[in-house]
């Protein structure tokens, strides 16, 4: 039994924080989604990936599954998801994978300012909120990959208002179908594109609460 069949039975699992319990919907939802990110992403190029809001473990777990060259952080703030990863991790030898519970903020304020060459995030938040929360973790031309539904212009106007203060410029969308039945998939990449900028990391919460980019033309 591989790695990636392994994790579908945790994940199906009644111990698995997912809404997920069938193995075929979870090998669907969860690492076939999870793999279609890593060649728009470029992950292949990396060597050091931060998973921010990895929650069950998605991507990260399968990104390290599927690239053992790479080391993979899954960072996660809820202890009871990180609890799960650091167990999955366990079970299934990972030894390029680690669970790191605490906030990514508070991550890139110590050991994991600039020190990854890219960041995942997957369904954990708009762009602009996603992009301040890597940025401080990546090195400068190092990317961040967000997996996300449909298409929505405001909110990747809202990201190209916050670039310049995030050093962070959007590279490409990539449509993707990871499975059959899954409907406006998309890819996400973004670049590191200068030195962090002044001011960040902000304080925990504050990516979310007040994004840049939210205020409206002119502000």
């Amino acid at each position: 039994m591989t790695d990636l069949e392994r994790l579908v039975e945790l994940l199906s699992s009644e111990r698995a924080p997912t809404s997920v319990s069938d193995p075929a919907q979870a090998r669907d939802v969860h690492i076939a989604d999870s793999l279609s990110g890593i060649e728009p992403g470029r992950l292949r190029e990396a060597r050091r990936i931060a998973d921010i809001g990895a929650g069950a473990g998605l991507p990260g777990l399968v990104l390290a599954a599927e690239l053992p060259e790479a080391q993979v952080d899954l960072v996660e703030s809820v202890s009871r998801k990180c609890e799960f990863i650091a167990e999955a991790i366990a079970e299934l030898g990972l030894g390029n994978a680690r669970a790191v519970c605490e906030r990514a903020e508070t991550l890139a304020a110590g050991e994991g300012g600039e020190a990854y060459d890219a960041v995942t995030a997957r369904a954990v938040g708009r762009l602009a909120t996603l992009a301040e929360l890597a940025s401080p973790l990546l090195t400068e031309g190092g990317h961040l990959v967000c997996w996300k539904g449909r298409r929505d212009p405001e909110e990747e106007a809202e990201m190209q208002r916050a670039a310049d203060r995030l050093a962070i410029e959007p590279i490409e969308i990539t449509e993707v179908g990871p499975y059959s039945g899954s409907r406006n998939r998309h890819i996400h990449l973004l670049r590191k594109n200068g030195p962090t900028p002044d001011g960040l990391p902000r304080r925990p919460g504050m990516a979310k609460k007040r994004p840049f980019g939210s205020e409206p033309r002119g502000k």
